[in-house]
């Protein structure tokens, strides 16, 4: 048996392929070879009609991703969020570390939000969605679409950098109080700045630092790779890290601290603030 999902394209996207625009606007479609997999598989019609990776999205258009229902899990996901902002079209929640935003797993936040959101009135509602990423390893707030429409409005929010992100590191070594990196990231320029808030001295790594950084773009692990361009590292990273100053058994200590940006229906101004983890406090409390 095929279930059905709808999702209605605003009048006023960016017209682009179908292979890019998809990403993201189902649930279970977070990738583009996920996407592929199901275009090729004849799972997705646009108006009507068989859609092909080449299918342009101009705005208005109805589409529609057919699958087979899922087996019950056995267990059913019982994970606990912290929800820090909801309305009728949108959330936001503070994502624990240690878990993926989504994918195929079992065990994602994507899987967990129908348990810990309402759910929206809006005649456009959908299963609340993901509309950006955080690593697994760092915690902070996730923004969280539960409309057919805002899910777009807020992704083309994100592609014309229009939402403020701001994030606390805690980094190893001694830094430049305020700064600016624009090393290039998998050949991409890439721009991300930050401002030292505290130093303390250490006996391992000589500094550790409460940083809070601003990403200008949005590559694929930018902060980390820009700290350790700079021999900054983040206090943790078990992926980028210098020889003999790693961390290990504590967890990242990144953090997605605040959000600004307008709301796609009511247009006020949001801004949203979340408590830094315990564990960036008590480095830093005593001194």
């Amino acid at each position: 048996m095929l279930q059905k999902e709808t999702h209605i394209v605003n009048e006023n996207v960016t017209p682009k392929r179908l292979q890019e625009y998809g990403v993201g606007v189902f649930q279970r479609i977070s990738t583009k070879s996920a996407l592929k997999k199901a275009i090729k598989k004849k799972l997705i019609l646009v108006d009507g009609v068989i859609a092909a990776t080449a299918t342009m999205i101009i705005g208005g258009e109805t589409i529609v991703y057919k699958h087979p229902a899922e087996n019950e899990y056995n267990t059913r996901l019982i994970l606990k969020l912290d929800v820090i902002y909801e309305d009728e079209y949108l959330a936001v929640i503070n994502k624990p570390a240690g878990i993926l935003v989504s994918g195929n797993g079992f065990k994602t936040v994507a899987n967990a939000l129908v348990q810990n959101l309402h759910k929206s009135s809006a005649t456009d509602a959908v299963s609340p969605q993901p509309v950006h990423r955080l690593d697994y390893a760092t915690t902070g707030l996730l923004l969280v679409g539960k409309t057919s429409s805002v899910i777009t409005s807020l992704n083309q929010l994100f592609e014309n950098k229009n939402i403020e992100k701001e994030y606390f590191a805690v980094t190893i070594g001694g830094m430049d109080t305020v700064g600016t990196i624009n090393s290039d990231i998998d050949g991409k320029p890439s721009k991300s700045s930050f401002e030292v808030l505290k130093s303390i001295v250490s006996e391992r790594f000589a500094y550790l630092n409460l940083v809070k950084l601003s990403p200008h773009t949005g590559r694929r692990h930018q902060l980390r790779k820009h700290l350790l361009s700079i021999e900054n590292p983040i206090l943790g990273d078990a992926t980028y890290f210098l020889t003999e100053l790693q961390l290990k058994g504590k967890g990242l200590y990144l953090h997605a601290r605040s959000l600004r940006f307008q709301h796609p229906i009511t247009n006020e101004e949001m801004y949203i603030e979340s408590k830094l983890p315990k564990k960036f406090t008590k480095l830093f409390s005593d001194h």
